[in-house]
């Protein structure tokens, strides 16, 4: 009898263990899908996280994987429900994508109180891997640091000395005009005024009147996306650059030139990780990437996606466990290999030190087809790009 209850428990034990281990291993896309940010992350996000499982493989630990997509809809309280409700019922080990920055805080927040990953591709607030750091957050593609300096400097040793913000009046805006503030001192310019708008504004004629006014020799777009898209083109109609002032995004990716249009964004110098006209490797992800999404070519923060998921799944098989810890240190000891990405570390503080690139926007005779918008000035290296540690208060990076 003893013999048949202890045969009769085993047998319970291993049904429980096999349940358990056919359990999937869960990636939330934490994005916005219908709103301002859409078309820079959004279900092309999804697409890009599905891309990485797919050339993965279908399974970790002998577990499938699933990716689950959510729309925060750019609010840090709808962002936040979304991802305790994912990590306490739905069975999701590590957020993605997270475009607002104010909403990525939020979620890190939660994942730090549930030790989960977050990876924020789209959230580029220096705060992240900055003064809000954690041990399990990371930050994949850039932040307001490398793109405010990298502009910020390239722009002044143009001939630009003098500076005038439109300013996204949230968390991420105020952090990328305080860097390029910095950026443009350090190179020997001047600040010499700012306004601040609200997320999504639309009509930016108060703003671009002021900087106007200002005297100015540069307009820098402390803001992005819609915002961005905005900001040009009403600049454009309100004839700025034609008055002899230059427009400097601080953040552009290539589906607000799509949008802009080569004539009015021709000349605007910005920075990136990831162009998808690079390399042979970078086209065939394009191709395969657009073939999937309407024709449309990635942005830096929907490869960072595909980077980051890859990154992951390799460090949870490398470290046998879907811990969130465990597989966060796993993930800063392995170098991060992809397509775009070739032996990159992750410093301590969650940071990838991935190079970033200075382009200039091209003019319409100098593309030389569809989607084909940007022309490679300088590279910049990891170590430079990204912001020294010593001036970095993230606590993990000064034991």
């Amino acid at each position: 009898m003893i013999v048949r209850l202890a045969s009769f428990i085993a047998a319970i034990l291993l049904a429980v263990s096999n349940v358990a281990l056919a359990q999937p291993v869960r990636i939330g896309v934490l994005t916005d899908l219908n709103g301002m940010v859409a078309d820079v992350s959004g279900p092309g996000s999804v697409v890009a996280a599905k891309l990485a499982v797919e050339d993965f493989g279908p399974t970790v630990l002998g577990r499938p994987i699933e990716v689950l997509a959510g729309d925060h809809q750019n609010k840090p309280d709808v962002g936040a429900s979304i991802a305790r409700q994912w990590f306490d019922r739905d069975g999701v080990d590590v957020i993605v994508d997270l475009p607002n920055s104010s909403v990525a805080l939020a979620v890190e927040n939660v994942a730090k109180e549930h030790k989960k990953i977050i990876i924020a591709s789209a959230g580029l607030s220096v705060d992240i891997t900055g003064k809000s750091c954690m041990p399990t957050a990371f930050q994949w593609a850039t932040d307001t640091y490398a793109l405010a300096h990298g502009v910020g400097d390239a722009v002044v040793k143009a001939g630009g000395k003098t500076w005038f913000f439109l300013t996204a009046d949230y968390v991420f805006g105020k952090n990328l005009a305080n860097d390029a503030t910095d950026a443009v001192t350090k190179a020997g310019g001047t600040v010499i005024g700012q306004v601040l708008h609200p997320f999504d504004a639309g009509e930016f004629s108060t703003y671009l009147l002021a900087a106007r006014a200002s005297g100015a020799q540069v307009v820098g777009l402390a803001n992005g996306a819609g915002d961005t898209i905005n900001s040009i083109k009403q600049a454009h109609e309100f004839g700025i650059e034609a008055g002899g002032q230059r427009i400097a995004a601080l953040l552009l990716y290539v589906t607000d030139v799509n949008a802009i249009g080569l004539e009015t964004a021709k000349g605007i110098y910005l920075v990136n990780s990831f162009y998808w006209n690079m390399d042979d490797n970078t086209r065939a992800f394009a191709k395969r990437f657009a073939a999937q999404h309407q024709g449309r070519m990635p942005t830096f923060t929907q490869a960072a996606v595909y980077s980051g998921v890859y990154h992951y799944l390799r460090a949870v098989k490398a470290a046998g466990t879907d811990d969130g810890p465990a597989v966060a240190a796993k993930m800063k000891e392995l170098p991060v290999e992809d397509f775009y990405t070739h032996g990159a570390k992750v410093r301590a503080d969650g940071r990838v030190m991935r190079e970033h690139y200075l382009f200039q926007v091209k003019s319409p005779s100098e593309s030389t087809g569809p989607w084909d918008y940007f022309k490679l000035l300088a590279t910049i290296p990891g170590a430079q790009a990204v912001r020294p540690v010593a001036d970095n208060p993230c606590p993990l990076l000064h034991p």
